[in-house]
């Protein structure tokens, strides 16, 4: 009987049995006549022992001038043994060398931020970055199964389009024959078409800013989930943002624990992440900054710094509401206790870590859209299709978008969100 391939991380279920792995070299170290070799297959890593008298002189020696990153298939025995990496060993019966590679540029020695974001391609090989990309994977997993198990339809947002979400200044424009285009900044607006269609909708793609900031927390491209609901108020995407952190916190806790101690995540921080969630308009806001020592003012958004300093006072994620019209998008709907303010939302992750969350409730009455878009110097004939929704159908609807990079750094408590996506676009970084 032919021994099963699989991979490591199913090595638990063939304990006693013969099977064979693929995969790179990781580590490798030798005994006399006895090699241990460190295979890692993208799933895990386990340890292999190759004895000189199991495969002969000619493939020992092969194996002991093999490098990093070397490709090969090692056949075996698997059994238990909590020595090894992962708990599980194989005793090596064959071996089979594929690649035998050149020397790894990427080297235990310390290495700075610009060598490994030129070898990014690399550099996602590192248990580090498998233990953030797996969260990541698991944040994503979480958010879909979140409005999918809630009847959420999701739906599919264009990339190029002819007209800006938030205005035109930070777009990435690209000729279209003999238009122009621009890279989409949200799926917002189709999702607000979409959710007059289908009643509660949501989109998951790429988004584009062209905001030339070199902080921590920015892309250039980065990916949002974003939901929007037919006759939801403010208050309604408040709470159903506090349901999706908290669900999505739970299940990278229950999923993904493993992965957040190698990264040495204090995971108390993460458990006290349950709702509610403490609330403050914008103007209580700005005066717990002012009572820090900040120079916040009344009708002045918030930066970064603001965000930071709001974010680390609490030990869960800070709801902050009903900023002044002027800060936000064309689309916001007035609050009707206060003109200058609307019924906006941005959600704050704690531990200084600033915006995750953005959304709000929009404008539903027609004259008050077109007032709006005219005030934006935006043009209307852009905006004809989005201004119709008014005109069939109108009803009071609200929505947000969430960054999942500014989420994973959150939860992966890392220090810039580069780490966050397997290939990041900063304002000096296209390649790879």
């Amino acid at each position: 009987m032919n021994p099963v391939v699989i991979y490591v991380e199913e090595i638990s279920k063939y304990v006693d049995a013969e099977v064979t792995i693929r995969g790179w070299l990781h580590n490798k170290r030798s005994s006399g006549k006895i090699q241990f070799i460190q295979l890692r297959d993208g799933t895990g890593i386990i340890q292999a022992v190759v004895s000189k008298a199991a495969v002969g002189d000619e493939i020992f020696g092969q194996l002991e001038g093999l490098t990093q990153e070397s490709s090969l298939t090692v056949t075996g025995k698997a059994h238990a043994d909590k020595r090894s990496p992962g708990g599980y060993e194989l005793d090596v019966a064959t071996v089979q060398i594929v690649q035998i590679a050149e020397p790894y540029p990427i080297t235990p020695k310390e290495h700075g931020v610009a060598f490994l974001m030129k070898h990014r391609h690399l550099w996602l090989r590192s248990q580090r970055q498998h233990a953030i990309l797996r969260i990541r994977h698991e944040i994503i997993r979480a958010c879909r199964d979140f409005f999918d198990q809630r009847g959420y339809t999701l739906l599919d947002t264009p990339i190029l389009t002819p007209n800006a979400c938030e205005g035109t200044s930070s777009l990435f424009e690209t000729p279209y024959f003999d238009e122009k285009a621009y890279l989409s900044q949200s799926g917002q607006l189709y999702n607000e078409a979409t959710a007059a269609a289908f009643g509660k909708v949501y989109t998951f793609g790429p988004t584009f800013r062209a905001e030339k900031s070199k902080t921590r927390r920015h892309l250039m491209e980065f990916w949002m989930i974003e939901p929007e609901i037919a006759y939801a108020t403010l208050e309604d995407i408040m709470s159903l943002s506090e349901s999706l952190i908290t669900c999505i916190v739970q299940r990278v806790l229950e999923s993904r624990r493993t992965e957040l101690l190698s990264l040495e995540r204090d995971v108390s921080k993460l458990e006290a992440v349950q709702s509610p969630f403490p609330r403050m308009t914008y103007d209580e806001a700005v005066l717990a900054l002012q009572a820090r020592g900040l120079p916040a003012q009344v009708g002045n958004d918030f930066g970064g710094d603001e965000e930071t300093v709001l974010s680390s006072t609490y030990e869960k994620p800070i709801l902050i509401h009903r900023y002044p019209t002027s800060v936000k998008a064309f689309y916001m709907q007035p609050d009707p206790d206060q003109s200058d303010r609307v019924l906006c939302v941005d959600v704050l992750a704690p531990e200084g870590y600033g915006e995750i969350i953005g959304g709000g409730q929009r404008i539903h009455d027609l004259d008050l859209l077109c007032r709006r878009l005219q005030q934006h110097n935006l043009p209307i004939e852009a905006f004809q299709w989005y201004v119709d929704l008014r005109r069939y159908g109108s009803v009071p609807h609200a929505g947000f978008g969430m960054g999942i990079e500014r989420v994973v750094a959150w939860i992966c408590k890392l220090d810039h969100v580069r780490e966050t996506i397997p290939f990041p676009r900063m304002l000096y970084r296209l390649y790879p």
